[in-house]
């Protein structure tokens, strides 16, 4: 059991007061539909009104169990005193300079932070942003100007944004990519570990992924290797022992750039500050944002300080990279991460989503897979007595977990996996009542 940390005031409970949506939240989305671009989609059509520890209340007055953390952001909670302070206190201060104009102590302060906490005890540099995508984008760059080489290499099931440049690195095609092209070039796919689906060991997925490269790309070519220590919006696919360390190994011999896109999986999230730390890899490079700042827009990329340098003065930044405010947030967020101790509450959650499901597996193979680390984890459902996709039950799941206020999140390149993202602000109460819902939804859909 673990205190709230975020949203102290906010009742800890699961409340439904009316049907969801309910009308103050379908009225919102009437207005919705009539000013926000119809391409910009809502997962659960409610109407936020306060959030805090475990919770989500909408404008009916129902209160929703959060099993999603805005997708891995809010691991402190939503309401996390320490950053409502830092936030407040720097809004009075001022919202804005543009730090490639007149800097402030807030962005170093957090290029610090980040080249101290960052796998890898070398020396760094870090340049921060607003979103995954840009963090992604700069990361490419640098690796690019770095190497004097163009070719990037990415994996079957990965997400890495929706810019031109990161929706060509996307596996998925819907929603992400379609009709959007044509996208950047030299861009090229190589096969992934998923040992669920393909049976080799990570030693052995390497191999097959390095031959695809040296044959397809060529090391001579190529600028960087960029994967997700756990694919995220690929289905929380986390590859076999051996496969990450035997890809940096291959890297570093051939002058390539091995980056982690650690946006989703970093920050407590996995069970330690980032995901790279479990398999003792150290990345050249390492992209983050989500969980860095409690849910202000913030990204950042890290890595050895020959690689950051390299890039002209000028060619890094923005407007509003690196805002004061998003600072001052990261540093009380990765702050309440260490003194809450909150990768050793990730690896607590991980275990009791673990333990449920695998007993519910005992009586049901509709769950083919469970895995992840910590608070990411992931159901992966198939057709029973297969390994067949599942799409329509994990739909019906999560539409039932809507319905009796859980916010429950779906992903997979087939469709067919739920997500696990609690805040690691959530009680064990909570999310064991969430956990029962969805089994209760899987034995509705029988």
């Amino acid at each position: 059991m673990v205190d709230v940390i975020g949203g102290p005031s906010l009742p800890q409970e699961r409340k439904l007061v009316t049907s969801i949506p309910g009308p103050k939240s379908q009225e919102l989305i009437a207005r919705k539909n009539a000013a926000v671009a119809a391409g910009v989609g809502v997962a659960l059509p409610v109407s936020i009104v306060a959030a805090g520890g475990g919770v989500m209340v909408d404008a009916d007055g129902n209160s929703l169990i959060d099993l999603g953390s805005g997708i891995a952001v809010t691991g402190v909670g939503n309401s996390a005193p320490a950053v409502v302070e830092a936030v407040t206190a720097q809004v009075q201060q001022f919202t804005h300079t543009c730090f490639t104009v007149t800097p402030y102590e807030g962005y170093v302060a957090v290029a610090e932070k980040l080249n101290e906490v960052t796998p890898g005890d070398h020396e760094k540099r870090s340049a921060l942003f607003n979103s995954g995508a840009e963090a992604v984008e700069n990361a490419i760059k640098i690796a690019r100007h770095f190497t004097k080489k163009n070719a990037v290499v990415v994996f079957d099931h990965a997400y890495h944004g929706r810019t031109n440049l990161t929706m060509g690195m996307t596996a998925k095609n819907i929603p992400y990519k379609d009709g959007f092209g044509p996208f950047a070039p030299e861009v090229y796919r190589v096969a992934t570990s998923y040992p669920y689906r393909d049976g080799l060991s990570g030693v052995e997925a390497a191999a097959v992924s390095i031959t695809q490269i040296e044959k397809q790309v060529g090391a001579g070519n190529l600028a960087a290797i960029i994967i997700e220590p756990i694919q995220g919006e690929g289905g929380f696919i986390e590859p076999a022992a051996g496969f990450l360390p035997a890809l940096q190994e291959w890297a570093t011999a051939n002058n390539v750039v091995f980056i982690l896109d650690e946006v989703q999986t970093g920050f407590a999230r996995t069970g330690d500050m980032f995901a790279a730390n479990q398999e003792g890899v150290v990345p050249d490079l390492v992209t983050t944002a989500k969980g860095i700042a409690g849910g202000l827009p913030l990204s950042a990329v890290t890595g050895r300080a020959e690689i950051m340098d390299s890039a002209h003065a000028g060619g890094l930044g923005g407007t509003y990279t690196g805002s004061p405010i998003a600072c001052a947030a990261a540093l009380a967020t990765i702050d309440t991460y260490e003194k809450e101790n909150l990768t050793e509450r990730a690896r607590e959650i991980g275990a009791i989503i673990t333990e449920f499901f695998t007993e519910l597996q005992k009586t049901d193979d509709r769950i083919g897979d469970i895995r992840g680390r910590g608070a990411m984890m992931a159901v992966e459902f198939v057709e029973s007595g297969t390994t067949t996709p599942a799409a329509a039950l994990t739909s019906a799941i999560a539409k039932h977990a809507a319905n009796e206020a859980v916010i429950l999140l779906t992903c997979g390149t087939y469709g067919n996996v739920v997500r696990f993202l609690p805040p690691l602000s959530i009680s064990d109460e909570l999310l064991r009542e969430g956990l029962q819902i969805v089994a209760d939804a899987l034995k509705a859909n029988a």
